[in-house]
């Protein structure tokens, strides 16, 4: 078998076979195969696509390529979420313990953030003590103890996808809806849950900015969990604003606790409740998304999901104390409220621009060697849709650095644009995609 006769098939238009995806998989990821051949295929690859078993044979291969999480030693149906990135999405801290509350294991493999999205790890290793690192007998055991442990990922964890990732980021092959889906597919069969629930976001903050587009990466990677075995479902929810009302890890965390407490913004509390319905729907566990969401609303209500929680945090070591009194922890030098320049109706929020903002303060990275300010970031205090005038607060900026927090809040500023009539109401949840194709809410 050869790599040029796989690229010339490809360029063809032609299907190419379970052995010749295995073939360039494993070659590319052992260095047999060289970077200019690869990169020949990843265009053809653009230019002519991928069916649904070529997408489904690549993820599967890419998922081999590395370690797999053995999870066989949890009990019960262990259930996954993977957001495909947003501003202020801090829902897996909230979504985990409701759904492990209920008896369901959750084994998360989280990753760190990179630009103007925020990565679970950050915000958890912002809690004081909280350790992301910890061997196979510990993170096994810990879900067994606790019903959910999150860690950092195993640098051998699908790494064809990590290698593939690295050339399409500079070979203009990135926005392929088969490259996108097999890439975080790949990464999720690898981690080893029964159970995957994907929240698709969609809007100016998402990296897939229409519904549409967002529908056909949800389908794809539905397509994909169900053929590999895997009860699988995807929620599309709105990223045309912040979810919640803080951007940056400690502001997040706390926000988190907050919803987990009963008192959650709105957006937040639905997005968070609908993700941890369906982890719970896909263990068998009830027989129905309503009755999976009165479950979840109860033990937040109880505030078993709370408790949940604060035993998961204090099991890697976190500091409670801080969940329970925030003020403990250290507070932001400098802090710039932020005021409407007019009156009129707030008719758009470009989440990735209030994002960007975060990552001026130091929330957030540009490279991965730069380092984090846990306890900088912002809060929005507005929503598309709300009427204001000239003067009245729209958020707060909380910085470290007088230049930088200055230079933020104008960028903020100009996020928000205002109107004189009333924009359209847009939901936070769109609907959710399962086998049998999309089915919008309400």
């Amino acid at each position: 078998m050869r790599m040029y006769d796989i690229i010339t098939k490809k360029k063809n238009g032609e299907s190419l076979t379970d052995e010749e995806i295995a073939f360039f998989v494993r070659g590319f990821t052992n260095g047999e195969i060289p970077d200019y051949q690869m990169s020949a295929l990843l265009m053809a690859i653009c230019l002519k696509g991928l069916d649904n078993r070529e997408t489904s044979v690549l993820t599967m291969e890419m998922a081999k390529s590395g370690d797999k999480l053995d999870l066989t030693g949890i009990r019960g149906i262990k259930a996954d979420k993977h957001s495909t990135g947003g501003v202020g999405d801090k829902t897996t801290l909230i979504v985990g313990p409701i759904v492990a509350s209920l008896g369901v294991p959750v084994a998360k493999m989280s990753g760190r953030g990179l630009g103007h999205t925020g990565g679970t790890i950050d915000k958890l290793e912002s809690i004081p003590g909280f350790c992301t690192t910890m061997s196979g007998e510990d993170f096994l055991r810990r879900v067994n103890e606790v019903g959910i442990a999150v860690a950092g990922q195993s640098a051998n964890l699908a790494p064809a996808d990590k290698k593939l990732y690295a050339l399409r980021d500079v070979t203009a092959t990135v926005d392929n809806i088969s490259l996108i889906a097999s890439s975080i597919m790949s990464k999720k069969l690898a981690s080893g849950a029964d159970v995957i629930v994907l929240d698709v976001k969609t809007g100016s903050g998402a990296f897939m900015k229409t519904l549409e587009d967002s529908k056909r990466l949800a389908q794809t990677m539905v397509d994909i969990g169900n053929r590999c075995g895997r009860k699988t479902y995807a929620v599309i929810s709105d990223m045309n604003q912040v979810l919640g009302n803080y951007v940056g890890n400690w502001l997040e965390v706390t926000e988190a606790a907050e919803v987990l407490r009963g008192h959650g913004e709105e957006t937040l509390l639905t997005v968070s409740l609908t993700l941890a319905s369906f982890m719970l729907l896909g263990t068998g566990a009830v027989d129905s998304y309503e009755a999976a969401y009165a479950h979840c609303k109860d033990v937040i209500e109880s505030g078993k999901a709370y408790e949940t929680f604060l035993k998961f945090v204090a099991s890697q070591g976190g500091d409670v104390s801080y969940l329970e009194d925030p003020r403990k922890m250290k507070q932001p030098s400098v802090v710039l409220t932020v005021t409407s320049p007019r009156d009129g109706y707030i008719t758009r929020i470009n989440a990735q621009e209030v994002g960007m903002s975060a990552l001026l303060l130091g929330a957030g990275r540009e490279t991965k060697a730069d380092a984090i300010d846990p306890i900088v970031g912002l809060r929005v205090d507005r929503k598309v849709g709300e009427y204001v005038q000239a003067g009245d607060t729209i958020g707060v900026i909380y910085g470290n650095d007088e230049g930088k927090a200055e230079a933020a809040k104008e960028r903020f500023l100009a996020a928000f644009s205002y109107g004189s009539k009333k924009p359209e109401t847009v939901p936070c949840v769109y609907g959710y995609i399962d086998s049998e194709g999309f089915h919008a809410f309400g």
